[in-house]
C-alpha cells in the first residue's frame, strides 16, 4: 500500500463516484461520505464521527488540547491539517511583499506601508510606554503594545477560540478556516 503513494496507483474505486484510493482503508473512510454513517460517538456530547481519528479531533474541543504550534507566530491548534493551512498563510503573505526597506529586513505589500515604516529609522519615537522601555513612532503602535501588558485581545475568531491583539493577525488566522 505504501509503495502506491509513490507510484500513484489507486486500485480501490468507489462505486458511487469517481474517487479512487491507494489503500482500502482510505476507500472505506471515503464511502462514509456517501452513507453519512457515523459510528463513533463522543462520550461528552451528542457529536458522532465517521472515523476514530475524526472523533479524537473533535474531543479536543472538550479537552482544550492544542498540540500543534506554528513556528512563526503564537497560533496553536488541535488539528495538523489546520496548522498546515495556517502556515501556508505565512508563505502567501511572504510572497506578496514587493517593497523592501534598505535599512533593515522590513518588507511591505504597499509603498505607503514602507514609507510609514521608514519613520522608524528617523530615530524619533515620541510615544512612550509607562510600564516598560518601549517607545513608538506612532500612537497606534503604543496602543497595540499596551495590550502585551493588559493581556487584552480585542480581536476574536467567530469560528474557534482564537483571540489576538491586532486585526491583521485575525485576518491571517481566518484564512485557516477558509483554506485560502
Amino acid at each position: 500500500s505504501h509503495k502506491r503513494t509513490h507510484t500513484g496507483e489507486k486500485p480501490f474505486a468507489c462505486d458511487k463516484c469517481e474517487y479512487r484510493a491507494a489503500a482500502r482503508s482510505d476507500l472505506m473512510k471515503h464511502t462514509m461520505t456517501h452513507t453519512r454513517e457515523k459510528p463513533h460517538a463522543c462520550d461528552r456530547c451528542d457529536h458522532r464521527a465517521g472515523t476514530r481519528a475524526d472523533l479524537r479531533k473533535h474531543q479536543m474541543v472538550h479537552t482544550g488540547e492544542k498540540p500543534y504550534n506554528c513556528y512563526i507566530c503564537a497560533y496553536r491548534t488541535g488539528s495538523r491539517s489546520n496548522l498546515k493551512k495556517h502556515i501556508k498563510t505565512h508563505i502567501q503573505i511572504e510572497k506578496s511583499y514587493t517593497y523592501s526597506c534598505n535599512s533593515c529586513d522590513y518588507k511591505a505589500t504597499q509603498r505607503r506601508y514602507l514609507r510609514n515604516h521608514l519613520k522608524n529609522h528617523s530615530g524619533e519615537k515620541p510615544f512612550a510606554c509607562d510600564i516598560c522601555d518601549y517607545r513608538a513612532v506612532r500612537k497606534g503602535s503604543l496602543k497595540v503594545h499596551m495590550r502585551t501588558h493588559t493581556g487584552e485581545k480585542p480581536y476574536s475568531c467567530d469560528k474557534c477560540d482564537y483571540g489576538c491583539t491586532h486585526q491583521r493577525y485575525l485576518k491571517v488566522h481566518m484564512m485557516t478556516h477558509t483554506g485560502e
